[in-house]
């Protein structure tokens, strides 16, 4: 996922008392990545239609196997596996 270099944050403390910082670097990916699963939001919402199908059917395929159904090393399907 490409994400902006630099984020402005605003925030609540736990006494409920705002803050605002700017980060860049490894924080701001960070912070980008965890604002994402706050507000609901996955890895697979950024990607093409193509590839999340193809993600979802990966998914799919390993909850089978959980389940007892063909272990995914064992699938000779090349459309099954993602480059």
């Amino acid at each position: 996922v490409e994400r902006p270099a630099a984020v402005r944050v605003k925030y609540l403390d736990v006494e409920g008392k705002p803050h605002e910082i700017e980060v860049t670097g490894l924080l701001a990916t960070c912070l980008q990545h965890e604002i994402d699963h706050t507000n609901g939001v996955l890895f697979i919402d950024y990607i093409s239609k193509l590839k999340r199908d193809m993600v979802m059917k990966r998914f799919k395929k390993a909850a089978k196997k959980a389940e007892g159904g063909t272990p995914l090393a064992d699938d000779k399907e090349p459309s099954h596996h993602i480059g």
